[in-house]
């Protein structure tokens, strides 16, 4: 019994025993209350070891820490202007270490403090440079036409088109087409004449020259065969001239004949379209109207006197030669330099 009173007592003290020293008060130190020591930090100084004699010169001033050393000037970068890329010595430890590198050799030929100090006024084009610069350029087009809307006879033809482009967007030029020879009836006309014996006034056209005026409101690009980019733009044109025309003998062709080419002032309008394979050369599709008073056989025949001459020809005769035209366009000289407004 008394040994079981022995070991609940053993037992009390030693769970009273830490009860005990929590409640001891701090003893004060000698110099007062100091401040709490200041985190370290990863550049810090480590703390001086403790020695014995740390309590007989706490009443002593500490001694200020040695000053830190100035950092090495960057001796490629000019001096003041700090390390490049925003690093202490950052240039100057890549120059250390690959000497040759290119900003390395910059460094030495120019004074980056004083081009630092510089101000600049950087420009920003929110639409990006033309592909082809036309202007103070000649462009040459060979095409060869087709007639769209003659359903009688075909005035097919070879023609070259030269126009000297003023601007970006506005040229003016020649366009010279050459129909003699080629004109051609329509099966569909002789047909109609073999069976129906009604017979529809034709006319040949032997050439047509014209001052054009063009004018580019277009231009923009577009992708095809894989990441090919072609760049094209859109015209219009407009101007006059002359074409020459001769009645064929259609309604009586025993008496007859028409040998005299007349010349008609014209009025020609179009539209077109280049798409272009490099700087110099491009792909043209154009749709042109030719628009003149035309002189054409007159479909009466008069019974009294049928080879009055007068009596065969009818003037002032509205035509539209409208015209499919498929080409090449050649612009020189091949080459051009972007000027930048300044």
């Amino acid at each position: 019994m008394k040994q079981a009173r022995r070991w609940l007592l053993i037992a009390a003290a030693m769970v009273l025993l830490p009860h005990a020293a929590y409640a001891q008060k701090k003893k004060p130190s000698k110099t007062g209350n100091a401040p709490a020591a200041a985190p370290a930090s990863a550049d810090a100084p480590a703390p001086a070891p403790v020695n014995a004699d740390a309590d007989a010169d706490a009443d002593q001033p500490a001694t200020p820490p040695p000053a830190a050393a100035p950092a090495p000037s960057d001796q490629a970068g000019g001096g003041d202007n700090g390390a490049a890329g925003g690093e202490s010595g950052g240039l100057a430890d890549i120059c250390q270490i690959t000497p040759d590198a290119p900003q390395c050799q910059a460094a030495k030929e120019i004074n980056l403090a004083a081009e630092a100090k510089k101000t600049v006024r950087a420009e920003i084009y929110a639409v990006q440079q033309q592909y082809v610069i036309k202007a103070q350029r000649f462009e040459i087009q060979p095409y060869y036409a087709v007639t769209l809307n003659d359903q009688f006879v075909s005035h097919n033809a070879p023609g070259l088109a030269l126009n000297y482009y003023i601007t970006q967007v506005l040229a003016v030029g020649v366009n010279g087409i050459w129909y003699d020879g080629l004109n051609a009836d329509s099966d569909f006309n002789f047909q109609n004449r073999r069976s129906a014996h009604v017979a529809v006034p034709l006319n040949d056209y032997r050439f047509a020259a014209d001052l054009n005026f063009t004018y580019v409101p277009m231009y923009g690009k577009f992708a095809g065969f894989g990441d090919f980019i072609f760049h094209y733009d859109a015209y219009i044109l407009g101007g006059v001239g002359i074409i020459q025309t001769r009645p064929e003998s259609i309604i009586d062709p025993d008496n007859r004949k028409f040998t005299q080419w007349n010349s008609n002032v014209n009025v020609d309008v179009g539209i077109g379209l280049r798409v272009f394979f490099n700087r110099w050369l491009a792909a043209v599709l154009e749709v042109r109207d030719l628009i003149f008073f035309d002189t054409i056989e007159n479909v009466h025949v008069s019974a009294a006197n049928p080879t009055y001459a007068p009596d065969w020809i009818d003037k002032g005769h509205l035509t539209n030669n409208v015209q499919l035209q498929v080409g090449l366009s050649f612009f020189l000289p091949t080459s051009f330099e972007y000027r930048l407004p300044k």
